[in-house]
């Protein structure tokens, strides 16, 4: 076992519980750090600037892209995601477990630049479940579902590029698993 905890990466499909699963595991264990992710879109009732994303503008982002700042970054339904790389290697050298939770594209560029990251795949009990999670927000109008559902389809083909799957059959159980692959329990 290494002194310094391991990045964990937890990906998967839209709409398959990756936030439900991270904030109910860190209800239960606030020490696991979140990455807040800086992104293009707008915010959604209820969100809030660097508590759940920092919203930027398209100059800010092309910023950080350009400077580097960011460990990953990807275009996902017509706006820009990324994850601050200073962030995460400060914690990381001071001994927390760090946890990113983000999409195909950014766990497969973790993976190119911290090759010793643990990277998790949160997968659906049935693709039925999650065509009914995605239909059921009832927040995007039927061409993003679509958008979604087909990005969805491509990232259930990456699973075998994961080290872990974990299936969201339990939101406990899994958030369980999950604290136990990171050590934290």
């Amino acid at each position: 076992m290494s002194e310094r905890p391991r990045l964990t990466v937890l990906s998967g499909p839209s709409g398959v519980g990756k936030s439900t699963v991270v904030a109910h595991m860190r209800k239960e264990h606030p020490e696991v750090w979140l990455s807040v992710s800086a992104t293009t879109r707008s915010p959604r009732p209820g969100e809030r600037h660097g508590v759940h994303y920092f919203f930027v503008t398209d100059e800010e982002m092309d910023k950080l892209i350009a400077n580097g700042e960011l460990l990953e970054w990807a275009e996902f339904a017509g706006n820009r995601y990324g994850t601050p790389r200073a962030a995460v290697q400060e914690r990381l050298e001071n001994g927390e477990p760090v946890l990113l939770e983000i999409d195909l594209q950014g766990a497969r560029q973790v993976r190119e630049s911290m090759s010793e990251a643990q990277l998790v795949f949160l997968a659906p009990p049935s693709w039925d479940e999650l065509v009914r999670r995605l239909t059921g927000r009832g927040t995007e109008p039927p061409e993003v579902i679509e958008r979604r559902l087909e990005a969805a389809r491509t990232e259930l083909a990456a699973e075998p590029e994961f080290d872990v799957t974990l299936v969201n059959t339990s939101v406990e159980g899994v958030a369980r698993e999950l604290l136990a692959l990171m050590d934290v329990v």
